[in-house]
């Protein structure tokens, strides 16, 4: 759906500031609590959190992160769930949303209405209720922010610090083919991780959100390299129509798509793999989890139907030859 009309009667820019924060509060109704917990104030009171606090900020952005082929209510679901995957990576519990809007005042209110029904559908579906927000002018374009506030789950934060040499890589779920639909349509890992931070084997954990290739760089110990057996890559089934259609390997798509919002971690050398991942099929029986490599010393010969991370490279944020147009 296009977000912008040329007929000023469908856009927002008939309504005005106070109206429309008015039936922004109408369309999220039970999501947005009435202040001091929630909207009307300059800040939301929120009772003391039971742990380690967590916050996150993501945005969704027109033409960057979806586009006219996409709902409203995609853009929303996605916005949410963004942010829910960085609280899932570090073991952690979600537990209220600010969301800040700013747009061209062309923006559709049809538009608006469906992105913050969306907002609220994952509000009540999760109990974490959206507290407050802003709402601006931004001449031309469509950008909105979600700031996620979290609590540690359990007795830590998994960060993405903590690995060593001799590690073993697992991955979550399928990887590659984003674009083919599940960079809107894709289930944070909430559960999975705080099952995970309980484990004390797993030592490092992040989400895989700018493609493997680039994200595992950042849990890769020091004086390390990941060696990664091709053959063990969770490809997805769109990785591999798109690599039918792109002529690259379907393992690189699976490498370098991103937006697959999947967990990767690290897990200690000495444990019990065998035991590891059988505690993981009784926890999770519908959720593949894949083994796929391991940080090995610097110098290491590659074993045959291995690759490196130096060889592939996922998606970075202002560089001129990234993009997530595969």
């Amino acid at each position: 759906m296009k977000p912008f009309s040329p007929h000023p009667r469908e856009t927002v820019a008939q309504h005005g500031e106070v109206a429309l924060i008015a039936a922004i509060r109408r369309w999220l109704g039970p999501a947005a609590p009435p202040s001091p917990a929630g909207m009307g104030d300059d800040c939301a009171v929120l009772a003391p959190l039971r742990g380690k606090p967590l916050v996150t900020v993501d945005p969704v952005i027109y033409g960057e992160h979806f586009d006219d082929r996409n709902s409203p209510q995609e853009a929303g679901t996605k916005l949410f769930r963004r942010n829910l995957s960085d609280i899932a990576a570090m073991g952690g519990r979600p537990v209220a949303a600010v969301v800040s809007i700013a747009c061209d005042p062309s923006l559709r209110t049809a538009w608006l209405e469906g992105f913050y029904r969306a907002l609220a559908a994952e509000s009540r579906r999760l109990g974490v209720p959206v507290v407050g927000g802003d709402i601006a002018r931004l001449r031309g374009g469509l950008i909105a922010t979600l700031t996620l506030i979290g609590r540690c789950a359990g007795t830590r934060a998994v960060t993405r610090h903590g690995a060593r040499s001799g590690d073993w890589i697992y991955v979550t779920g399928d990887l590659g083919g984003s674009l083919e639909g599940k960079h809107c349509r894709f289930t944070p890992r909430l559960a999975e991780g705080k099952w995970l931070a309980r484990q004390r084997a797993v030592r490092a954990m992040m989400d895989v959100s700018d493609g493997l290739a680039k994200d595992l760089t950042s849990l890769q110990p020091p004086r390390s390299l990941a060696l990664l057996e091709e053959a063990a890559l969770p490809i997805s089934p769109a990785a591999r129509r798109t690599a039918r259609r792109s002529g690259r390997s379907a393992a690189a798509h699976a490498l370098t798509d991103g937006e697959d919002y999947e967990l990767v971690f690290a897990v200690a050398r000495d444990a019990n793999l065998a035991a590891f991942e059988a505690r993981w099929r009784r926890a999770f029986p519908r959720l593949r989890l894949s083994r796929i490599g391991h940080f090995a010393a610097p110098g290491t010969p590659l074993p045959v139907g291995h690759t490196t991370l130096q060889e592939h490279r996922g998606f970075e944020h202002l560089r001129r030859d990234s993009t997530r147009r595969q």
